[in-house]
């Protein structure tokens, strides 16, 4: 069954104690080296485990000359069986080292003089180590406040060299590589030196990052690593474990989180993972994004005094106030969901027995809110102290115009041709800081942001612009005859504002003009519209960009470097009314009581929503969403304020909408407030109901 050549073949490569070996035919010669199993090393790290070849210093030890090819054929086995019975070493056999032998006596005694070279070397290298140890240790012991270095460990080269020379295994290592195996008995004073040795070559260990072919410090390449962005560290934690630890450190990722805007009033040691806090952000970023677009959220309406019609609103930052005709004026922080509203009570004297007068303007910022009357009473509040007024002062006329500092406790008011601007001093008492006189009266009017010192006003009079500060007061910025302006907003060191031309007449269409504010020099002159701009929003704008409104239905987008619109979106039927915009998406308020979300970059429509009055306030942030539907007529035909069926007038008050995009809401608190109802209530009114998302159940 088979070939008896190749069973003989296996029989005479065995030996004594070791199994059998069977050859398969295939294998075209036998004439290559075969190496023992090496035995497995005690662990460690893999650079101090020992090598079980040769030392490089040593001769090189080369293989056995390869056997004849007639020794593999069947035929050849005679040779060999013969050779072994004969004692002289003929075919693969166990040689002195644990290897394998070549054929005939010449090889085995090449391979034994290499062999005894190899043990005479190291043999002469063990004595050397032992006498450098010896001498060592006779050494006088150093003085008490010298340091004594730490005597080196045994390579791992001369435990093989000790193991192959007894003829045994190899030894193993010592547990601590950092102390030597004989060690001179002292005072003690050795121990502490050797362990401070290991804790400092640990510490250089740990503080030079490798750089390809280089070693740093673990602060430079710190420096180095804070260029990169998440992209790249990530990829170069995958480099080692030394890289790993560098671009996880919490200083990187602290650091692209303020990049990105994200958690800008912390600290470093508030968040123990700021890669995981960083993670967390953006997440929370895509979720707003995704429920902006598809409008998941909750939406309430801030509740008005029954009988009551709106008559301005304002926000910033979530907190919303309001002024009626009944001389009101409410207060609402939306952060906080069903938040009863205050009323500011406004200043009474003496003779304030009659009935409020009708609030003309509201406004508010981080501090302050102040409310101007149809009397000419000016109402400022401290969000602070309470609901009594700080600061109350009067004008002979009805207001026209108002304005508040974004950050600032600073007041301007528009008054007939009078311009009066009111702060706090060094002590909070309250104070007019500068009175103008203008040629005519005042439209628009607005305090410029972030102004060290005295405060800097623009105020928009038919067609003259002026620059009111306290060493020019007279300053003009533009000024062209017949060319009224129609809207206005300023920024810290520009003012953007459009200007109704004369029109088909000279073929003149109408622009935004922008100006500088420090040069008084006209920078750009952009759009060419038939319509008039109806408003502009250049403070809450993106850098280098600027949206506006206009009467011809259309919303364009602007980049300050050049001319040409960005975009140009058509929604609204009867002009644009309120319009802003941040680096993704606008928010656009129409005339006919439409709010439109768009995706500026895809200039598409998201969604939009619908009330009866025009959109005159529009603010939203990365989560929030206020918007306010004031009327223009303030006493109807037919409605009287004193009548006891009041459900005749709800048509004519106007609405506040807060929308809610953040993905911490609750599901119970995302639905209409009207859908919240306990029907408690005797009566009920179903005329003109308009619901902001629909409702499966009551």
């Amino acid at each position: 069954m088979g070939d008896p050549g190749r069973r003989q073949l296996g029989a005479s490569l065995g030996s004594p104690g070791r199994p059998h070996r069977t050859l398969p035919s295939p294998r075209p010669s036998l004439g290559h080296l075969w190496l023992p199993k090496a035995e497995p090393w005690p662990p460690g790290p893999r650079a101090s485990r020992p090598s079980p070849y040769p030392h490089p210093g040593s001769t090189k030890w080369r293989p056995p000359a390869p056997v004849s090819p007639a020794a593999a054929r069947p035929g050849g086995t005679r040779n060999l069986r013969a050779a072994e019975r004969a004692g002289e070493g003929g075919g693969f056999r166990a040689g002195p080292a644990g290897g394998w032998a070549g054929s005939g006596p010449a090889a085995m005694a090449e391979g034994s003089a290499e062999l005894e070279l190899f043990r005479r070397r190291w043999r002469e290298e063990l004595a050397g180590g032992a006498k450098r140890r010896r001498r060592e240790a006779a050494e006088p012991a150093a003085e008490p406040g010298s340091r004594r270095s730490a005597e080196p460990s045994e390579p791992g080269y001369l435990a093989l060299a000790r193991g192959l020379l007894d003829g045994g295994a190899p030894a193993c290592r010592s547990p601590s590589p950092a102390r030597p195996a004989e060690e001179p008995a002292g005072d003690g004073g050795g121990d502490s030196d050797d362990l401070l040795g290991q804790l400092i070559r640990d510490l250089n260990e740990i503080n030079e990052v490798p750089f390809f072919d280089i070693q740093l410090p673990y602060e430079l390449a710190l420096k180095i690593f804070q260029y990169l962005g998440k992209t790249e560290l990530g990829r170069c934690a995958q480099v080692s474990r030394m890289w790993k630890v560098l671009a996880e450190d919490e200083v990187l990722w602290y650091r692209l989180c303020q990049q990105e805007g994200y958690l800008l009033d912390t600290s470093i040691s508030d968040h123990s993972c700021w890669k995981l806090a960083l993670k967390n952000c953006r997440a929370r970023e895509r979720a707003l994004k995704t429920n902006w677009k598809n409008r998941i959220g909750a939406v309430s309406q801030l509740q008005y005094e029954v009988g009551k019609i709106l008559c301005d609103v304002h926000s910033c930052d979530g907190v919303v106030i309001a002024g009626y005709t009944s001389g009101e004026v409410r207060l609402w922080d939306t952060r906080t969901w069903d938040y009863t509203a205050p009323i500011l009570e406004p200043m009474h004297g003496p003779g304030d027995a009659g009935p409020q007068p009708h609030v003309s303007f509201v406004r508010i910022n981080s501090s302050l809110a102040v409310a101007a009357y149809e009397d000419g009473t000016i109402s400022v509040w401290s969000l602070m102290f309470g609901r009594e007024p700080v600061h109350h002062y009067q004008h002979n006329q009805r207001i026209q115009a108002l304005a508040l500092g974004s950050e600032s406790a600073t007041v301007a008011t528009a008054s007939g041709f009078e311009v009066k601007v009111e702060s706090p001093n060094d002590r909070g008492f309250w104070q007019t800081t500068e009175t103008f006189e203008i040629q005519k009266l005042v439209n628009f009017l607005n305090l410029v942001p972030d102004v060290m010192g005295s405060p800097v006003t623009v105020a928009a009079a038919e067609d003259i612009v002026y620059l009111l500060k306290a060493e020019d007061p007279g300053k003009i910025l533009h000024s062209v005859y017949g060319q009224p302006v129609t809207c206005l907003d300023v920024s810290a060191h520009e003012a953007a504002f459009g200007v109704k031309t004369f029109g088909w007449l000279l073929n003149e269409p109408n622009q935004i003009l922008l100006y500088n504010l420090e040069t008084s020099q006209c920078l750009k002159k952009m759009g060419n519209s038939i319509g008039d701009f109806t408003c502009v929003n250049l403070q809450n704008s993106p850098p280098n960009m600027l949206v506006t409104g206009n009467k011809d239905r259309r919303v364009r987008v602007f980049d300050l470097r050049q001319s040409e619109s960005l975009c140009s979106l058509y929604a609204h039927q009867l002009g644009v009314s309120a319009v802003q915009m941040d680096d993704w998406k606008i928010v656009s308020g129409g005339e006919e009581g439409l709010v439109c979300v768009w995706d500026q970059r895809m200039g598409t429509k998201l969604w939009e929503m619908h009330a009866r009055h025009p959109v005159r306030h529009i603010w939203f942030n990365s989560h929030s969403l206020i918007t306010a539907n004031i009327p223009d007529e303030k006493t109807p035909r037919g409605a009287s304020i004193t009548d006891d069926d009041l459900t005749a007038h709800r048509k004519h008050r106007g609405i506040i909408y807060a929308y809610e995009f953040s993905v911490d809401q609750l599901a119970v608190e995302s639905v209409l407030p009207i859908c919240r109802s306990s029907y408690d209530e005797v009566t009920g009114y179903n005329y003109n109901i308009g619901l902001a998302v629909p409702y499966d159940n009551i």
